[in-house]
């Protein structure tokens, strides 16, 4: 049996992939270009890829392939419907990260609401060393405890990083699907949620319904003092009415994980926003922890063992 990993490379070496002993022929690749698919897959029986596109053109030339395994949660970079229509099985990896993403939101969270990163340059560039007094307080701190955090999704991700809300002494509120005729029990109003915020929470996966989600208007609804946050999926946020958000001081910081274009073009307006003190930008790593990465593989792995080990 012969198994294909198209983009090992999006994995540390130190990541350890220890496949089923069924599998007696295992191929890595540090990475595969689009021209490349069909080529590399055409022989195998099973194909692993954490972003690499499937498409159908490339699944149509691999007839001995039984399983995609998705390194990851989302699955938009395969064509579900040509590998239902080839009787291709299609797996991903959810929950891996449960940890990593709420602590990487926190971190990124006190950065923007202590000034962490202007205080470090400052310090960098011998500021500390001219100041007069012991210290030198040329940017706000604001502590998290006794404000208000919306969060825009209730799954795992949206409870945990309320959980590490509330015992930062926040006050945490769940805002209802935009648009919504009802409210839930535990939700309030989207717009609402919107306006009694002091940091707004994304935490809701990419969808023809949340593709945009924010935009100039929500930002409107917002307080000047707001923070955004966003460490789920680039274009939930529209990004130009972001920068136009910055530009008139509706909002008073944001810290993004992620953008629309991945890997991020200089020319992406996010690119524009780095120069500012009050927007951080990581480079779609938080779910990246060492421990999250080795549970995503173990549990790929046990997938992949479940598949080969079902009955026929």
């Amino acid at each position: 049996m012969k198994a294909v990993f198209l983009d090992r490379g999006s994995f540390p070496k130190y990541i350890k992939v220890t496949l089923p002993a069924s599998i007696n022929d295992f191929v890595e690749y540090e990475n595969t270009s689009p021209d490349e698919v069909a080529e590399r897959i055409q022989d195998a029986n099973i194909v692993l890829t954490n972003k690499v596109v499937l498409n159908a053109d490339a699944l149509n030339q691999a007839p001995h392939l039984g399983l995609v395994q998705v390194m990851a949660t989302g699955m938009n970079n395969v064509d579900l419907e040509a590998c239902a229509k080839h009787n291709i099985s299609v797996q991903n990896v959810a929950g891996y990260s449960n940890i990593s993403v709420p602590e990487h939101t926190f971190a990124m969270l006190l950065a923007l609401r202590r000034n962490l990163a202007s205080y470090l340059e400052d310090v960098k560039a011998g500021k500390w060393a001219d100041s007069q007094y012991f210290c030198f307080l040329d940017y706000p701190i604001k502590d998290l405890s006794g404000s208000t955090m919306a969060i825009i999704g209730g799954g795992t991700l949206g409870k945990k990083v309320a959980a590490i809300a509330l015992a930062f002494g926040m006050t945490v509120v769940f805002a209802e699907r935009k648009g919504a005729q009802s409210i839930r029990n535990g939700y309030i109003d989207f717009e609402e949620a919107l306006t009694l915020a002091d940091v707004i929470s994304i935490n809701c996966p990419l969808t023809p319904d949340t593709k945009n989600l924010i935009s100039d208007a929500e930002f409107s609804l917002m307080k000047p003092s707001s923070l955004l946050l966003n460490i789920s999926r680039g274009g939930i946020v529209d990004e130009p009415a972001l920068v136009r958000a910055f530009d008139s001081n509706r909002i008073a910081g944001a810290a993004f994980d992620v953008a629309s274009q991945e890997p991020m073009p200089l020319d992406h307006p996010l690119q524009a926003l780095t120069q500012r003190r009050n927007f951080l930008l990581t480079p779609h790593i938080a779910w990246g922890s060492n421990e999250a990465m080795q549970t995503l593989v173990n549990m790929a792995m046990d997938k992949i063992t479940a598949f080969i080990d079902k009955p026929e």
